[in-house]
């Protein structure tokens, strides 16, 4: 009885044993893969719990999200011959999980060793062999990364589809001490010539800011003294055109002044030529004569008027003896 109690134990243990090996589990983000005898098997599993026949069939979990592959102390060798080392090249990639299994078949399930890192050594010294130092460490630098992300993903590509490269960052190569000392001093003869350039650039924007501004003020002067002399064009043109209407006003008046004084005279004169009439006349000769205070009657003029005065007033004599003859030969 004792014999088959132990015998019973020990098959429970091994069921116990043999159950444990059997059941595992696939994290999220993974897909597993399974082996038998070393053989790998078609098929794979999700995330999750799963079973297995235990002892004879292994499985391995494959990540299928975002993942940094580093790669690290790269040697390079530039096509000057100086050997510079890359301390981290970072390679962000993804795995789509329907290509697990042809991935896993071709590359084993590290597949990222042969298709990543050892890509990488070998895109980036292709990279330096063609490159001078001088572009390597400065002037290519900042197409180092993007050239080896598209490298890489043509050669994944074709090799390995469902291989998916995210990113690279490439962190600054480390060169010879002595290379670095002149590229260090290099670099600082660089950035005085640039902040000697960038001193002109100002000096020259303050001339030219000035420039501007002479500029504005004197377009301001012009256009002020501009202004000014329409105004005044202005003024001594609404005075021309003041005195043109006074003068055409005063014109205007003096005419029809002239023109009523022509007027008057002329109706002053038919008027007078309406008078002369015999009748007129004989009025007008009656009160001249009684206009006179005296009056001589005779045919000699008195001697006081003839004798008296010069010789201008002897001929102001005769004047007056011949209108008074006149008057005298009229009343008669």
């Amino acid at each position: 009885m004792a014999q088959w109690g132990a015998v019973f134990s020990i098959i429970a243990a091994l069921g116990g044993a043999a159950l444990l090996g059997s059941v595992h589990k696939i994290d999220e983000g993974h897909t597993g893969v399974y082996y038998r005898g070393g053989a790998l098997l078609t098929t794979t599993s999700g995330p999750g719990f799963h079973l297995m026949l235990p002892f004879i069939t292994t499985y391995k979990s494959v990540q299928t999200t975002l993942q940094t592959d580093e790669v690290k102390n790269v040697p390079c060798g530039t096509g000057g011959g100086v050997m510079i080392y890359f301390d981290r090249i970072e390679v962000v990639n993804f795995l789509v999980p329907s290509a697990v299994y042809d991935i896993v078949r071709n590359f084993t399930a590290d597949y990222d060793k042969a298709l990543i890192f050892n890509k990488v050594h070998h895109e980036l010294n292709q990279f330096c062999s063609v490159h001078s130092l001088q572009e390597v460490y400065i002037g290519l630098f900042d197409q180092i990364d993007e050239n080896l992300k598209l490298t890489l993903q043509e050669d994944l590509t074709s090799m390995a589809p469902g291989l998916i490269i995210q990113a690279v960052r490439v962190t600054k190569p480390n060169i010879p001490e002595s290379i670095r000392r002149n590229y260090e001093l290099m670099e600082s003869e660089k950035t005085k010539l640039l902040i000697s350039q960038q001193t002109q650039k100002v000096v020259e924007k303050e001339a030219e800011t000035e420039r501007i501004k002479a500029i504005i003020e004197a377009e301001k002067v012009a256009q002020v003294s501009e202004i000014k002399f329409g105004q005044k064009v202005m003024e001594k043109e609404t005075e021309k055109k003041i005195s043109e209407i006074e003068d055409s006003g005063y014109l205007a008046r003096q005419k029809a002044k002239a023109d009523a004084e022509f007027y008057t005279s002329q109706r002053a004169a038919e008027a007078n030529k309406l008078k002369l009439t015999p009748e007129y006349l004989q009025l007008m000769k009656y009160k001249a004569i009684a206009s006179n205070s005296k009056i001589y009657f005779g045919s000699e003029i008195p001697q006081m008027f003839v004798e008296s005065g010069s010789a201008g007033s002897s001929i102001k004599a005769s004047a007056a003896k011949d209108i008074v003859d006149e008057q005298i030969l009229d009343l008669d």
